[in-house]
């Protein structure tokens, strides 16, 4: 039997395990010496977060709560096991994290005969920096974190649980990964300025690139941030807007270390020191005139008052209690070392004005090509300069400096001129002509592949391929109101997600238990607590997308009509969408209060039973305890509208013996709805889709009654108008 794997990625994996047992054998030597190093950081870990990080941890979460909120939220240990698990887990990563650089190095023969290790040497003091900048830039990626980020959250989170009426009972698991996650997440977004400055410095990236792109950048900040912070605009700001502001210092940082590489040849410092020592030697009075200002002036007193505002501890000195000196000596040291901060920082910044100039000249011709003055060049320089510089001019603006050439009596010049700008042209237009055949060309095979393994070659209207084709026909026809399909989405989202999170949920769940039996009092079934710090903003978010869907699906039905009824695939007119609307949201309707009313009551009175007789607590998740209700009061409206869709589908042209027919499809359907979009589990799903299947052999019951056993559908006929 062949493999499942083609020939490159057999050679790569082949590849890769040889790599690992070389760097094995490698390092076997000094295997010891790594278990060493792994075992005192996953001991030290261990040892930790068990007589530590706990109680800082929980500080951290504890700094900006309100007594009220301190009393009102626990965490908690699900099992006899969750504590010492935690432990011992972050204790093994913690580990291997220590023990990888050092194996590596140990097995850095093994990479070296397979070129995987660096042949040329690196200066030390590099590699130092190297180490030393990531290192305090992680550093205070995780100050932000835990000095201003966790504090606010967690005090917001919550104030939100209880002002809705649920205890936030943290688990310690879910709540030390969470921390954890945010932690490391914080401390890679601290390293941008590095990772920005080393791959424009390198041109592995350059830096026009990071400059000209910043919307996308923008963009990937805050999904990033979706994607590793609480889900509320609060967190995500507070997230977003440090990453912009050190995406904007890193873009600067990048601009002066490229600038300086660039023109760094051009440009020596010592010149540039005697060209401007006028201002280097102002700076330097100025600096030691600000140190003594500072300290004979009261700006001492005023800073060190500041500083008890604040509550610190930290004052600033007498000079003639730091230095061992009298106060006057000592005032002239520091007024010295003033001086020189304040030279050195002047000479860094006329060194780089310099450097700008030799790199980026404001004379016309030099930096940017596409600026080249053509005019001040000889017929040599017109051949010799860059095509750039041709292909910013419009042919009259190449035939005005031709013709100035001819004036002063160079015709090799102007002839040169128009040769270059004929060439460049050229190439714009076969570069322009090849990129577009090679898109269509892609295209048309990307998509008759695509066809071809789909249907086999076969693209009728009865097989996939026509689905598709139908498919791409609709979505096609409803491109140009996206943003009104959009606008309406967010609008309803925006607005159910506003309504819930300012005490909505807490109305739902009140509502809902004063519709509870007597034999089930409402504190018996209180205890609504959130596990997880963003458990109820999750709900949140999930169950206003999901009424947002519902809500945007029959505008997206009204726009798409056209392109339906021309597919024959409705042959009523738009105003039909009108009937389907009402129609199901009636059902809808009917369900929800047969739901609300009846069966979701009784289905909570039937789980609780045993439980209130035995006189037990419960404390439900937020999460399973409101998809309970949704899937016993909305869920039944949904249910209410299968039969109703049916029968509507019916009338457009959907015979009863295709629906009859496609049972099997709509099977698979409903598993892959329920797989995605119900909470985990397998028991969930079935609880899911087979109540919808049973509605749908309702619905074919409905139709055979209605359609006389499919004999008489309620489709009007092909062309009629309805």
């Amino acid at each position: 039997m062949s493999s499942a794997l083609d020939e490159d990625t057999q050679q790569t994996l082949a590849a890769g395990r040889d790599t690992a047992g070389a760097m094995l054998r490698a390092a076997q030597k000094d295997l010891q010496k790594v278990f060493i190093v792994f075992l005192v950081g996953f001991l030290g870990t261990f040892y930790a977060l068990r007589l530590v990080v706990w109680d800082f941890l929980k500080s951290v979460t504890e700094a900006q709560m309100s007594a009220h909120i301190q009393g009102n939220y626990d965490i908690i240990a699900q099992t006899p096991f969750d504590v010492i698990l935690l432990q011992a887990k972050i204790g093994l990563v913690s580990g291997i994290i220590l023990a990888a650089p050092i194996f590596v190095y140990f097995s850095r023969d093994a990479l070296r005969e397979r070129g995987a290790w660096p042949q040329s040497p690196v200066a030390p003091w590099k590699l130092a920096f190297i180490a030393v900048t990531t290192a305090l830039l992680f550093v205070a990626g995780i100050a932000y974190g835990y000095f201003v980020f966790f504090p606010f959250m967690f005090a917001f989170l919550a104030g939100n649980a209880i002002s809705a009426g649920f205890a936030p009972t943290y688990s310690i698991v879910m709540w030390a990964q969470f921390i954890f996650l945010l932690t490391v997440s914080f401390g890679l977004a601290a390293q941008m300025p590095l990772a920005i400055t080393g791959l424009s410095y390198a041109e592995i990236v350059p830096y026009e690139t990071f400059r000209d792109k910043w919307r996308y950048a923008v963009v990937a900040i805050f999904v990033f941030g979706a994607l590793f912070s609480p889900p509320d605009p609060f967190t995500q700001i507070m997230w977003a807007l440090p990453l912009l502001f050190l995406y904007g210092g890193s873009l600067y940082l990048a601009k002066v270390v490229v600038t300086a590489r660039r023109g760094s040849e051009r440009v020596s410092v010592p010149a540039v020191a005697r060209r401007r020592w006028n201002v280097l030697a102002g700076s330097a009075v100025l600096g030691g005139l600000a140190v003594y200002l500072f300290y004979e002036r009261g700006g001492q007193a005023g800073f060190n008052g500041l500083l008890a505002r604040t509550g610190s501890d930290y004052r600033i000195l007498e000079p003639g209690s730091t230095l061992g000196l009298s106060p006057e000596v000592s005032l002239a040291v520091w007024a010295a070392l003033g001086a020189a901060v304040f030279v050195l920082g002047t000479l860094a910044y006329v060194v780089y004005g310099a450097i700008v100039e030799a790199a980026d000249p404001t004379e016309p011709g030099r930096g940017d090509p596409t600026q080249l003055d053509i005019s001040r060049l000889d017929a040599a320089g017109v051949r010799a300069a860059p095509p750039e510089a041709f292909g910013g001019l419009s042919e009259e603006e190449a035939m005005a400096v031709a013709g100035d050439a001819v004036d002063e009596g160079n015709h090799e010049k102007a002839q040169a001129i128009l040769d270059r700008f004929d060439e460049t042209e050229e190439q714009r237009e076969e570069g322009e002509t090849e990129d577009d055949d090679t898109i269509e060309d892609r295209a048309t095979r990307a998509g008759g592949t695509f066809l071809e393994e789909l249907t086999d070659g076969e693209t009728g209207e009865d097989d996939i391929g026509g689905y598709y084709t139908d498919l791409a026909f609709i979505l096609d026809s409803i491109t140009s109101k996206t943003f009104r399909i959009v606008v309406v989405f967010m609008l309803v989202l925006a607005g159910t997600f506003g309504w819930l999170y300012t005490g909505g949920i807490k109305d739902v769940y009140e509502g809902f238990l004063a519709q509870l039996p007597a034999a089930v009092t409402p504190s018996e079934v209180i205890n609504v607590v959130a596990l997880h710090p963003v458990e109820a903003l999750i709900f949140e978010v999930k169950f206003s997308t999901l009424i947002a869907a519902l809500v945007t699906l029959p505008i997206v039905a009204y726009y798409a009509w056209p392109a339906l009824r021309e597919r024959n695939i409705v042959n009523q007119r738009r105003r039909s969408v009108f009937l389907w609307t009402g129609a199901l949201t009636v059902g809808l309707l009917g369900g929800f209060v047969l739901g609300y009313t009846y069966i979701a009551p009784a289905v909570i009175s039937w789980l609780v039973n045993d439980a209130v007789q035995a006189k037990m607590i419960i404390a439900y998740r937020i999460t399973n305890f409101f998809w309970l209700i949704f899937f016993t009061t909305a869920g039944i409206g949904l249910l209410a509208d299968v039969p109703v869709l049916m029968v509507l589908l019916n009338s457009t042209g959907i015979s009863y013996q295709s629906m009859r027919g496609r049972w099997r499809e709509v099977t698979v359907g409903i598993l892959a709805f329920a797989a995605v979009f119900t909470p985990a589990g397998i028991m969930t799903m079935f609880l899911v889709t087979v109540p919808l299947m049973a509605a749908y052999g309702v619905g074919l019951g409905v139709l055979f009654v209605v359609t006389l056993g499919g004999r008489r559908n309620l489709a009007p006929a092909r062309g009629a108008d309805v």
